[in-house]
């Protein structure tokens, strides 16, 4: 449960706080994990980062840093000096805008979060180095999940949600998984709960096992996912 209300209150920072702040700053949501927790993907007013570590809230500029403990949204946006609040215009936020309700933000739930978003975004690194793109990372604020986009397949990791309690990595081809079947798990495509993914590695080789399959299975998969176009897609390819 602390995980839970731990993994819903850095949430809410995330689109409250650190992306509102950076849209109304550059138009930009994206988000980028640091060590433990994540920032502000570019530099608001090109000098500062707002960033989530732990149970505190960090405003760095240059060398110079303060830290708050994250206690609620107003508190949060009146230390960061920004107007809470994501613009349904930029899309339908996933948490609510609730100004004074406690953010239930656990030190070791907070942890164990950042441990397993620092995970992944290594082993994204790794695959996109394998894959041959320079695609980095993002933590994406709706979701709240840090992924890459490679040949209309999408990798990445989900602390949880409503579906999957448990952190997971996932595997989720834009038009669908190829089959249905012990590892196509999923409506979307393929999961791995982090249970089962003991390290950077495991991880590496969970999305290398996608991308592989995929192609694999290309011939018959472009006949009947006709918005499946593996770039560079060969016949040869394992």
């Amino acid at each position: 449960m602390t995980l839970q209300m731990t993994r819903e209150g850095w949430h809410r920072v995330a689109e409250h706080i650190l992306a509102a702040a950076q849209h109304a700053d550059s138009g930009e949501i994206a988000l980028a994990v640091v060590e433990g927790g994540f920032q502000t993907r570019y530099a608001i007013g090109g000098r500062r980062h707002l960033r989530v570590r732990g149970t505190r809230l960090v405003v760095a500029e240059g060398a110079d840093t303060r830290t708050a403990p994250l206690t609620t949204l107003r508190a949060a946006a009146d230390f960061a000096e920004v107007t809470p609040g994501l613009p349904d215009a930029v899309y339908s936020p996933a948490t609510p805008l609730a100004l004074d309700a406690p953010l239930s933000v656990e030190a070791a739930s907070a942890r164990a979060l950042a441990d397993w978003y620092e995970l992944a975004d290594s082993a994204l690194r790794c695959f996109a180095a394998d894959a041959r793109t320079d695609r980095s990372p993002v933590l994406w604020p709706e979701h709240f999940d840090v992924g890459i986009t490679v040949d209309a397949v999408n990798y990445g990791a989900s602390p949880g949600d409503d579906t999957i309690p448990r952190p997971y990595l996932y595997v989720g081809p834009h038009a669908g998984p190829p089959v249905h079947d012990d590892f196509w798990n999923a409506r979307f495509g393929a999961t791995r709960t982090s249970d089962a993914v003991p390290g950077i590695d495991a991880a590496v080789a969970f999305f290398v096992e996608g991308r592989d399959r995929l192609a694999r299975a290309a011939p018959d998969y472009e006949n009947t996912h006709s918005s499946y176009r593996p770039a560079g897609w060969k016949p040869s390819v394992s």
